[in-house]
């Protein structure tokens, strides 16, 4: 989850030396794992309930969890406030949906890369230089490649992959928003609650239809601390300790570890074209923030 120029010009937050950097780089290395081994697990209990009870359980346990965490002051919240959990809890359940919709139709590098052109596209639209331009033909390039359109190709698939990228680059601007006039967790925490306030129904709809066994019940849960408590807490420490450019550069890594886990997780193989695409993302995305992050500096 990345970051666009504009949030180091509205006050992105400025290293607090060598500690606070590495602090925040260990974190966003630390969500990133756990969010695609989450999304690993969640994938394995697909057979038996679905994207959708994967996706309600998440809801729920994290609306269970980040609760008492947060321990959101709701008197305390401003009108704009409101309107900005409830758009996050909105993406949330959008963010979740789409993605585990793609991972069950292309697997788990695949969706994880295509939901990554989200935070990129925050950063090449922010931005008016050659070289971002440079870095975005190198993102189009790399779908491309990974996509490999042809009659086999499955469109529907990319396309839910495509909605999954445009909430995460809505998550990543409501979620730095709420960062930083809220204090703690208590967006967030909001946010899960609403959001699981809005499962509740789906769910007992779906499981009533589809009775879930107890380990695919357990395989939803660990993916629901793995892939939305975890991240969603350290989201939001990650961004006040890193420039939102270094944020969005170490994002780069999602792609590469849904790729690991996926083959050690799920068996799933990428061809030597697969590989290639997702190179040439994370390659874009290295070019344009690292290049960004020189500028600001200076």
């Amino acid at each position: 989850m990345t970051t666009q120029r504009i949030h180091l010009e509205a006050g992105s937050p400025e290293p607090a030396g060598r500690s606070a950097l590495g602090r925040g780089v260990g974190l966003t290395q630390i969500a990133s794992l756990g969010n695609q081994l989450g999304a690993a697990t969640g994938a394995l209990a697909f057979p038996a309930i679905g994207p959708v009870g994967v996706v309600a359980v998440r809801q729920l346990v994290a609306a269970a969890v980040l609760m008492p965490v947060g321990r959101p002051n709701f008197r305390a919240l401003k009108r704009a406030d409101w309107l900005a959990v409830t758009a996050l809890a909105l993406v949330f359940s959008i963010m979740n949906t789409s993605v585990y919709l793609t991972i069950e139709r292309l697997g788990l590098g695949l969706a994880i890369t295509l939901e990554f052109l989200g935070p990129l596209a925050l950063v090449i639209l922010s931005a008016r230089r050659v070289i971002d331009l440079v870095g975005g033909l190198v993102a189009v390039v790399g779908v491309v490649v990974l996509v490999n359109p042809g009659p086999t190709s499955d469109i529907l698939g990319v396309a839910i992959g495509l909605v999954s990228a445009a909430a995460w680059a809505a998550y990543i601007l409501l979620n730095r928003r709420l960062g930083r006039t809220l204090p703690g967790m208590q967006g967030t925490a909001t946010a899960s609650l609403i959001s699981g306030i809005i499962w509740i129904p789906i769910a007992i709809a779906w499981f009533t239809a589809h009775p879930p066994p107890l380990w695919a019940l357990g395989f939803a849960v660990i993916c629901a601390l793995a892939s939305s408590v975890l991240p969603f807490s350290i989201d939001v420490v990650a961004l006040r300790l890193l420039p939102a450019s270094l944020f969005s550069t170490l994002q780069s890594m999602h792609p590469v570890w849904a790729a690991l886990v996926g083959f050690m997780m799920l068996g799933q193989r990428l061809s030597a074209t697969e590989l290639i695409g997702i190179g040439l993302v994370v390659a874009s995305n290295v070019l344009v923030t690292s290049t960004n992050a020189v500028r600001a500096r200076r």
